[in-house]
């Protein structure tokens, strides 16, 4: 082990030190490129980006300040392989060095390239894309917005296509920057109020063709959700036919080109004569048709023998009425003299049972006086009472003198 050192030897402290030692690292590293894989990705409430970058021997703390941090395109996950430049830097009050980034990308593919994918595959996930929520566009559309630049060859390319096709549409044009860092918010807001315009049907949001970086605002997420939520249909024509952007996909309708966006949104007018041409015809031949076919049916029906001799048929009738008079007439008195043999024969029966017919053969009735019940045994009357006593003809009022109760 050394000795302590004597007086005559210079001891410095742990700041004194610290900033000899920042000096030196600061000054020998003052722009670095390091690569390597995120780790303990934490994002602070300030803005601040802080996380370690790590390889398969050794870990260096970074950090990106929040400035920096919104220049990134794409998402930091734990686990992404990145390419990053910036200066190292020691913190003094934990004598820590640490890398302050100042530019990053993914390693083996652009940023913008990888935040493209990455919003792609979120928004797929939650439906965006979906052909079952994408609408039609109005064959016949009274006024089509804009959502471009005024300035730019595209609104001019769209503007003749539309006037030459079909003169009869209103264009309104909502202007927004289409390139820059106020360009994707200036889309969305004017997607989210196009529909306040009186009458638009359809919408046409785009531009002409450039870089990625000059069509990027079309694939900002915030342009993608305003086109999802916008209440009328909208057309993307941003770029030429190989651009393909976010805004493309969730659009309703794709356009490879400004110009075919204008021929996708209104009709040919010598189209719509000639289609209207073949439905006059088709309409004037269909009303020949049918007027031929209830030429020949009302024809058909005047040779009917009711239309050529109705007397007939009144003759027929009149004479099956007749017949039919007949018929009844001959039914009635058939059953009347049924009815009356049944009378008769019903009258027979109950003059047959009727006490007045026994009381002709020589039976009497016999009653109490009293009580007027009819007497059927001699011991049911008593000696005095009065009795009436009713024949086949008349009837008398006597006295009981006797009783015989003998057979």
């Amino acid at each position: 082990m050394p000795t302590i050192p004597t007086e005559t030897v210079p001891v410095l402290t742990v700041s004194a030190l610290t900033f000899v030692l920042k000096e030196v690292v600061e000054t020998t590293f003052p722009h670095v490129w390091v690569s390597g894989e995120i780790s303990n990705l934490m994002r602070a409430g300030s803005g601040h980006v802080y996380f370690t970058l790590k390889d398969d021997a050794a870990q260096l703390k970074a950090v990106m300040w929040r400035s920096t941090a919104q220049r990134v395109r794409f998402d930091l996950r734990d686990g992404m392989e990145i390419i990053t430049a910036g200066s190292i830097q020691v913190y003094e009050a934990r004598g820590q060095h640490q890398l302050v980034v100042e530019q990053m990308q993914p390693k083996g593919i652009g940023p913008l390239e990888l935040a493209f994918r990455q919003l792609q595959q979120k928004l797929a996930a939650e439906g965006l894309f979906d052909a079952e929520r994408k609408r039609p566009l109005p064959r016949f559309p009274r006024r089509i917005a804009l959502v471009t630049s005024p300035t730019g060859a595209a609104v001019r390319d769209i503007i003749q296509v539309m006037t030459r096709r079909w003169p009869r549409a209103d264009i309104v044009i909502v202007p927004v920057a289409v390139q820059g860092d106020q360009a994707a918010g200036q889309i969305a807001a004017a997607l989210r109020r196009v529909h306040q315009i009186p009458n638009v049907d359809v919408v046409i949001c785009g531009r002409g063709g450039g870089s990625m970086e000059d069509l990027w605002a079309f694939n900002e997420e915030t342009v993608a959700r305003a086109i999802h939520a916008c209440r009328v249909p909208v057309v993307s024509a941003v770029g030429h036919e190989v651009d393909v952007t976010i805004a493309d996909l969730v659009a309703d309708r794709r356009a490879l080109t400004p110009s075919e966006a204008a021929e996708l949104v209104v009709p040919l007018e010598s189209d719509v004569r000639m289609e209207l041409d073949m439905i006059r015809q088709r309409l004037v031949s269909s009303l020949r048709q049918r007027a031929q076919r209830a030429r020949i049916r009302l024809d058909s029906l005047a040779g009917r023998r009711c239309f050529t001799r109705p007397q007939d048929r009144i003759h027929d009738l009149s004479h099956k009425l007749d017949d039919l008079e007949g018929r009844l007439k001959r039914g009635i008195r058939q059953a009347v003299e049924s009815s009356r043999q049944q009378v008769n024969a019903l009258a027979a029966s109950l003059n047959a049972l009727s006490p007045l017919a026994v009381l002709e053969r020589g039976y009497s009735l016999s009653k109490r006086l009293t009580d007027g019940e009819l007497i059927r045994d001699a011991s049911t009357v008593s000696i005095g009472d009065q009795i009436s006593t009713l024949f086949a003809s008349g009837s008398i009022i006597s006295e009981v003198r006797s009783i015989d109760l003998d057979d």
